[in-house]
């Protein structure tokens, strides 16, 4: 059977600013990826995704994600990690996980020690200040994998939704024996939306939050031991998302 895929729009580093102003999100290729980050080996840590403990918190049942979480505070040039905290949503944002404190092992001190990691979340961040000015950026980050040992992965099982921030990056790490998981982006207040399929690792999709609301497909395996391996980071201003 023959599996069609569309591809991504790619944009140069350049334009991504002006992307998101104008359109909510912008693409990068690998290539691109590694201009905008200035550091060619993200290679560095990919091998860290092997290592994530299983996600308990999930309402469905499921047995098909892993993941860690971190948080840190970007402000211009400098990146700080902050004491290790629980994720929490407000049901507004995710109507399956919110009002949750969701408290998850912490990002292997490894992948925060490589290169790649502080110039990748203040690169994203730099884009953040051009468009809304330059401030301190809460960031969490996720690592996940959606596996299909039991047949189905939902990279996001709470459907198409916003996460309550200012910016959402995500960024492809491996695809492996799977099919499926088709990033879909609409316009929060407007009838357009665009579909394609994240499928070359390093790929880099960012959004603007505020302006759209996104979903991933579920994935299926297309041989033995499929998944699907990305870095989602959130940025917003003002602080982290708490209980109110």
């Amino acid at each position: 059977m023959i599996i069609t895929t569309l591809a991504p729009p790619y944009i140069e580093p350049s334009q991504l600013a002006d992307a998101l102003k104008s359109q909510g999100y912008g693409v990068l290729s690998p290539a691109g990826v590694a201009s905008f980050v200035g550091q060619p080996d993200l290679g560095s840590i990919k091998a860290d995704w092997n290592d994530l403990p299983l996600d308990n918190f999930l309402k469905d049942g499921g047995r098909y994600r892993r993941r860690r979480h971190s948080c840190f505070i970007a402000s211009g040039k400098s990146l700080t990690q902050v004491p290790h905290r629980a994720h929490y949503q407000p049901l507004a944002y995710n109507a399956l996980h919110g009002g949750m404190h969701r408290l998850f092992e912490p990002i292997a001190s490894h992948t925060l020690q490589q290169p790649v990691w502080q110039s990748l979340l203040l690169a994203i961040g730099s884009i953040c200040s051009a468009i809304k000015g330059e401030q301190p950026w809460y960031v969490e980050a996720h690592q996940f994998r959606i596996d299909t040992l039991d047949g189905i992965g939902r990279p996001t099982p709470e459907g198409a939704h916003r996460d309550g921030v200012d910016f959402v990056a995500i960024l492809l790490v491996e695809r492996n024996n799977v099919s499926g998981g088709e990033s879909r982006i609409f316009e929060a207040d407007g009838p357009n939306g665009q579909r394609f399929t994240l499928s070359e690792p390093w790929t880099l999709l960012l959004l603007d939050d505020q302006r759209v609301i996104h979903e991933s497909t579920p994935i299926q395996p297309t041989a033995t031991g499929g998944y699907r391996d990305t870095l989602v980071l959130t940025f917003r201003s003002g602080g982290f998302l708490e209980q109110a």
